[in-house]
C-alpha cells in the first residue's frame, strides 16, 4: 500500500460527517462572500481548499468555528450545530484547533507557556501535565529545545510550528489551517508543510486553505476549488489537477503553475 493509500485508509466514510455545511450563505454588507456552500467532511478526511484571492476560502473555514458568522444555512461540527448558544460554541472550539497565517503567539510568554495556557485554563489540566503534553508536541514538531525562548527569538517557520503544537495541546478532533505558509519565507515553508504532513499521517481530520499544490497532492483525500464564493469543483487531487472540468479551475491552475 502506498503512503497516499495508507493516509486515505484512515477516512471513516460510514461515520457521520465530522463537519457538514448545508446551504451556507454569508454576506459582508452587500458583498455575497459565500453562496450556497454544501460540503461534508468525513472523520479522518484531509481536505485542501484552494482558489483565487477573494473566493471565500478563509471565510468558509472561519465560519466552521464561528470566527465569522454565517447568515443562512446550517453548519454542524462534531455533531453540534453552530448557533448563538455559547455552551455549544465552547464545546465546538474545544474540539477544533486553528492555525492562522499570522502565528498569533503571545510575545510576552515563553513557547512552553504559549502551549500550556489553553489546556490549563480551558481543559483545567494540572500545570505539570500540561507542560509534559506541551513538550511532547514540541518534540513532535521538532523544536523542543525552543521551549523556554520567547516567540520573538524564533524564525517564522519555527513560530508557525509552535502555533501548530499549541493547537494540538488542546487535543482537538479537527484542525483548520488558514494559509499557514503564506506569511513565510520560501525556505521556511517546507518545514511547516513537513509538520503538517506528519500530522496528516496520524489520521487527524484536517481542512487546509493553501496554494501549496504539492502538499495537496501528497496529503489531501480531496481538493475543493472555490471561486467567487462558490464551490466550483471538488475531487481527488490527481484527477482534479490533471483533468480540470471548468474554465475557472483551468485558469487558476495555469496561474498557480506559472507562479512556481
Amino acid at each position: 500500500m502506498s503512503a497516499a493509500e495508507t493516509l486515505h485508509s484512515s477516512v471513516q466514510t460510514n461515520a457521520p460527517p465530522a463537519i457538514s455545511l448545508a446551504g451556507v450563505n454569508k454576506w459582508f454588507g452587500a458583498l455575497h462572500v459565500l453562496r450556497d456552500i454544501n460540503l461534508d467532511i468525513a472523520l479522518g478526511e484531509r481536505v485542501v481548499v484552494c482558489g483565487p484571492s477573494g473566493s471565500g476560502k478563509s471565510t468558509m473555514i472561519r465560519c466552521i468555528n464561528r470566527l465569522e458568522e454565517h447568515q443562512q444555512g446550517k453548519i454542524v461540527v462534531d455533531g453540534i450545530e453552530l448557533s448563538d448558544d455559547l455552551k455549544s460554541l465552547d464545546a465546538i472550539r474545544r474540539e477544533v484547533g486553528m492555525v492562522f497565517q499570522s502565528f498569533n503567539l503571545f510575545p510576552h510568554l515563553t513557547i512552553l507557556e504559549n502551549c500550556t495556557l489553553a489546556p490549563i485554563w480551558v481543559r483545567k489540566m494540572p500545570k505539570k501535565e500540561a507542560e509534559a503534553l506541551a513538550m511532547e508536541y514540541l518534540e513532535r514538531v521538532r523544536i523542543p529545545e525552543q521551549a523556554l525562548k520567547y516567540p520573538g527569538q524564533l524564525s517564522g517557520g519555527q513560530q508557525q510550528r509552535v502555533a501548530i503544537a499549541r493547537a494540538l495541546c488542546m487535543k482537538p478532533k479537527i484542525m483548520l489551517f488558514d494559509e499557514p505558509t503564506s506569511a513565510l519565507d520560501p525556505e521556511m515553508i517546507k518545514e511547516v508543510l513537513d509538520t503538517m504532513v506528519m500530522l496528516a499521517e496520524t489520521g487527524m481530520t484536517m481542512i487546509c486553505v493553501t496554494h501549496e499544490m504539492g502538499f495537496a497532492r501528497q496529503v489531501a483525500d480531496r481538493v475543493v476549488f472555490m471561486d467567487r464564493g462558490e464551490i466550483v469543483e471538488t475531487g481527488e487531487p490527481t484527477a482534479l489537477f490533471e483533468n480540470p472540468q471548468t474554465e475557472r479551475l483551468q485558469l487558476f491552475l495555469s496561474q498557480i503553475l506559472r507562479g512556481h
